[in-house]
């Protein structure tokens, strides 16, 4: 009974921490004002991160990639508009936000 009690535990708090992690990289993004040109779910200025997601699906080079972008910019990969540089974005906060990126459905 106590080992399935603590599987229990263990599971709902490892349920609430990936949920909680989830939400403070979606808080993350907010901060870093990534959330004024896209959503998770439709394109605004730039493309809707579910969108994103699925365009680097399997490109294991995707995570460096899209970290240099969030903070150097870019242009020509979703259209016309530009990305612009982000250098108030830490390396560390970048790699944060495109994991949480990529793993969007």
């Amino acid at each position: 009974m106590k080992h399935s009690l603590l599987i229990g535990v263990t599971l709902s708090a490892s349920v609430l921490f990936a949920s909680g992690s989830a939400m403070a990289n979606a808080d993350l993004a907010k901060a870093k004002n990534c959330m004024a040109c896209h959503a998770v779910a439709n394109k605004v200025v730039g493309p809707a991160y579910k969108d994103v997601a699925k365009k680097y699906a399997g490109d294991k080079t995707a995570e460096d990639k899209l970290v240099a972008k969030v903070i150097k910019g870019g242009s020509g990969v979703w259209g016309a508009i530009p990305m612009p540089a982000n250098p108030q974005v830490t390396e560390a906060d970048a790699r944060i936000l495109v994991k949480w990126i990529l793993a969007t459905k």
